[in-house]
């Protein structure tokens, strides 16, 4: 039911958790977290959920290097290093949730998601790595993709695994290009290489052109999608964007195309040597576009 080990989970959340609070409120949220485990019915976790900002406060965590990478070693891809003690409760209350019931399990939890205010979803979509039966939340993680929340949005999107791992094509490339339009940072979007495709690069062309012909900017990130599945249709970016003043532009169209084994790429970036010397020698990477174009 779940695809990792939750016990060792659990176990390294609650050490984080019972570092972080008093003494009191560590005791209140076992004591809660007790009778949510023996419940069959919502109630106690529903109280729980809401009153755990007001029991156990809103600081932001400081995590170890070795309490990261043990996290990672049980749940590759779960990354919680700046959350609110608020949020990181919630998910570990939620872990807790009795799951031997695939019916009542689903249930409870998306009575939550119906009922829950902006930072209560953004709990809720932030733990969707850590849920039972992962594949029974596509469809809520697509809706969430829709909203227009941009906390609920950046949860779904930044840092998160689920999207990558879950989603099937159509809702992974909305995801992305919902990202774009609201200005998330793609490169936390964990999966973003594994996952680009054809149909996702081809939509990215679209829509530069639809920006250029506006005489608008394209972020030059979206370039990294499009970059192993340049052809006919998409070379002439590249080559428009290796003529561009902006030396960013540039930067992006040789990565691009360094990505590529279409030969009119592959020509074109050898044709440019400079740009060709820089992707060679890792003085420009995506990473560093990033740093110079988006929220880091």
């Amino acid at each position: 039911m779940f695809s990792y080990d939750a016990r060792a989970l659990s176990g390294e959340l609650s050490a984080i958790i019972e570092s972080f609070v008093s003494n009191d409120a560590w005791q209140w949220l076992q004591e809660k977290t007790g009778d949510i485990s023996s419940s069959e019915t919502g109630s106690a976790l529903n109280v729980a959920f809401a009153a755990i900002p007001r029991k156990l406060g809103k600081n932001h965590l400081s995590l170890s290097e070795s309490t990261i990478a043990n996290i990672q070693q049980i749940r590759p891809g779960f990354r919680m290093a700046h959350w609110p003690i608020d949020r990181l409760c919630r998910v570990w209350v939620l872990i807790h949730v009795p799951a031997a019931s695939k019916i009542n399990y689903l249930a409870r939890i998306q009575n939550l998601f119906l009922a829950a205010e902006m930072n209560e979803l953004v709990a809720l979509y932030s733990a969707l790595p850590v849920l039972a039966y992962p594949e029974a939340w596509k469809a809520q993680c697509a809706e969430g993709i829709r909203s227009n929340i941009g906390d609920v949005l950046e949860a779904i999107m930044c840092n998160n695994p689920y999207p990558s791992e879950q989603l099937d094509e159509a809702a992974w490339n909305q995801l992305v290009l919902k990202a774009i339009f609201t200005e998330k940072p793609l490169h936390s979007i964990i999966g973003l290489d594994d996952r680009a495709n054809l149909e996702l690069a081809n939509t990215l062309s679209d829509f530069a052109h639809e920006r250029w012909a506006a005489h608008r900017a394209v972020p030059p990130m979206l370039w990294r999608c499009v970059g192993p599945f340049i052809n006919e249709k998409t070379i002439g970016d590249m080559e428009r964007m290796v003529l561009s003043v902006d030396s960013t532009e540039r930067e992006a169209a040789a990565l691009a195309c360094s990505a590529s084994q279409f030969p009119a790429a592959v020509e074109l970036l050898a044709r440019n040597k400079q740009l060709n010397t820089l992707v060679k020698s890792g003085d420009i990477t995506w990473e560093s576009i990033a740093k110079k174009t988006e929220l880091v």
